[in-house]
């Protein structure tokens, strides 16, 4: 047989029968005549780990990286990462799906074990962290990609873990803050000096991600055009903070300042001046905008955290820091503002995720035309 890789070697079969045999032949034979046929095929170890280094590595971003390392690495290499590629079957999947939906994870990684004083699992007293509908989704659609993958490769000549049926999860509706709750909020940590003030009015007046809110440098800022320029985020990719592109072409994009973001950026620039006064020498010239008192990047994960204890003392719902671009297209919605407007403040990419946010918000025009058709159903 010709190889995938251009050499001419030979391709051994064997079966229990002599018909089994003459079944596999014709079917190598078959696959032949369409093209190249491996003569080795690697356990789904060995080929995840070689999808993970060629396939995805150089075409996904860092951060997408690590979390498809993740899923091969703790969830589908333990279960089936000895079976030899072209022998998994559509009910190999399936089985390690349904023991993966009743399995207490703390158990199956070890993590109490590696503990310094074990608390649960290690002791007997088993946490029952049985992972969530879409952890197991997104384990199933790792495998299904790198199987996909192998058949295009032409190692296996069908995709078994597309087979197996998954049910879409459904998303649970984080709440969403009212006009007097993002209020607030903001008078909250206005009256407290919260450094991240500026930060929370632009997230909740723009829209802006995590990410690209930290990713803020003062040379995207034009106080005297009155516009912010978004074209970079800052992400933690392997244990380090990165600065990328941001999430979307259409992420990236000018938007306008309303006095409430200028205020609250000059106030806080005015603040970082007198941080890089006390620092002296020890300071940090990133060029971001947010940053610690000493100029370095703020760690995703602890903004994350500061906003919740934020949230706690302003009395309003804790949600998270994402969960302010819901905020800010429900007061879209409650101005009436038209879907299409809203999603090039919002920059998403398409219309259905904006709409699907405006499906959870009724709108000022939606409770008119209810309360008229209901009029007009009631009779004189």
């Amino acid at each position: 047989m010709t190889t995938p890789d251009g050499l001419r070697t030979r391709k051994y079969v064997a079966a229990q029968t002599a018909k089994a045999v003459r079944e596999q032949l014709l079917k190598i034979e078959r696959a032949g005549m369409r093209g190249p046929v491996s003569t080795r095929t690697p356990t789904v170890a060995a080929y995840m780990r070689k999808w993970l280094d060629e396939v995805v590595r150089p075409n996904l971003a860092p951060s997408s990286v690590s979390n498809y390392d993740m899923f091969t690495r703790l969830y589908v290499v333990p279960a089936l990462g000895d079976k030899r590629l072209d022998r998994l079957t559509v009910r190999d999947v399936q089985v390690w799906v349904n023991q993966l939906r009743v399995t207490c994870q703390c158990c199956a990684q070890g993590k109490d074990v590696a503990r310094p004083v074990p608390v649960c699992c290690a002791i007997g007293q088993c946490c029952e962290q049985i992972p969530k509908e879409w952890t197991v989704r997104q384990a199933w659609a790792v495998l299904r990609a790198a199987v996909s993958q192998a058949e295009r490769d032409e190692l296996v000549e069908r995709n078994v873990a597309s087979l197996v049926r998954m049910p879409l999860p459904r998303p649970a509706r984080p709440p969403i803050w009212s006009v007097e709750d993002a209020r607030r909020f903001l008078e909250s940590s206005q009256r407290d000096g919260d450094s991240s003030h500026a930060g929370y009015v632009l997230m909740l007046v723009l829209g802006l991600r995590r990410g690209e809110l930290l990713g803020l440098s003062w040379c995207d800022i034009d106080v005297d055009t009155g516009e912010l320029r978004v074209r970079q985020q800052l992400q933690r990719v392997a244990g380090e903070l990165v600065l990328r592109p941001t999430k979307t072409a259409s992420s990236e994009a000018v938007l306008p300042l309303p006095d409430i973001c200028l205020d609250a950026l000059l106030s806080h620039q005015r603040l970082v001046t007198r941080w890089m006064q006390e620092a002296g020498p020890a300071w940090h010239d990133t060029g971001l905008v947010f940053t610690t008192q000493y100029g370095l990047p703020v760690d995703p994960r602890n903004f994350h955290r500061k906003f919740k204890v934020r949230a706690e003392k302003a009395g309003v719902p804790v949600v998270s820091v994402h969960s302010t671009r819901r905020t800010c297209a429900s007061l879209l919605v409650e101005l009436d503002v038209h879907p299409r407007v809203a999603m090039q403040i919002l920059r998403h990419s398409q219309i259905a995720v904006t709409m699907d946010i405006y499906s959870q918000v009724s709108s000022a025009s939606t409770r008119d035309a209810i309360t008229r058709l209901g009029s007009r159903l009631s009779g004189p």
